[in-house]
């Protein structure tokens, strides 16, 4: 967890994983209110007792570059 103050970067890659429940689908969407996107369909598993669910997560791109990009055929 970080430190109160200090700035965290936000990963491009998340993978959220927990007990199919309420809070699990808040976090989520809470990343998306972020800037996240679904990425994939989600994986549940069944351990006996509970359900547990995973969700991967990209953080969009930004659209607002004013920096070209070299095509990958560029010399």
């Amino acid at each position: 967890m970080a430190k109160p103050g200090k700035i965290v970067a936000k990963l491009r890659y998340r993978l959220m994983t927990g007990l199919d429940d309420r809070t699990f689908c808040e976090r989520i969407s809470t990343a998306l209110d972020d800037g996240y996107e679904l990425y994939g369909s989600p994986a549940i598993t069944y351990n006996g007792k509970t359900c547990i669910v995973a969700q991967a997560l990209v953080l969009k791109r930004r659209t607002t570059s004013t920096t070209p990009r070299k095509s990958s055929t560029s010399k």
